[in-house]
């Protein structure tokens, strides 16, 4: 499992093509797969948080939080582009992290500049913080709906 730095060390393309459309909106958007207490699959919409250092996210508490609680496995697909069939997608295993206020604070702080506030909504205290580990990667190019030949650049990090 690699950290967004290490994916980024590796593939640098793919990390900026993903960077542009989980960010395209101006503020990181993607839908989150999770693995539901009965195995099935569970899909949400979320705020990524980009850093050098890796693939954060705040989630409130929800089914998502509870699954990725108990089982980090999570695919993460960015949100459709209005002109095209381009798509980012990301699979892996996520983390909570405890205990580092130092990136808590930072992210914190990245989140609400990102979205041009300057208080902390109420219920933000309520949010876990997880890190995405990055196992696999999908990326895929097109020159708009309906291309009939779409280009499709997989990945795999070491020993997946």
């Amino acid at each position: 499992m690699m950290s967004w730095r290490q994916f980024r060390e590796a593939r640098p393309d793919l990390a900026d093509a993903g960077q542009r459309l989980l960010y395209q909106y101006g503020v990181g958007l993607a839908f989150l797969a999770s693995v539901r207490r009965d195995g099935g699959p569970r899909v949400h919409p979320m705020c990524p948080l980009l850093t050098p250092e890796g693939l954060f996210a705040f989630l409130v508490p929800s089914p998502k939080r509870d699954d990725l609680h108990r089982d980090g496995r999570y695919a993460l697909h960015c949100f459709p582009v209005e002109d095209n069939e381009d798509a980012f997608y990301v699979t892996g295993t996520a983390r909570p992290i405890h205990n580092d206020e130092l990136l808590l604070r930072r992210l914190e702080t990245q989140f609400l500049d990102e979205r041009k506030m300057k208080t902390r909504p109420p219920y933000f205290s309520e949010h876990h913080l997880f890190e995405f580990g990055i196992e696999r990667c999908l990326l895929t190019s097109t020159t708009g709906h309906g291309d009939p030949s779409p280009k499709h650049v997989v990945w795999r990090g070491p020993a997946s």
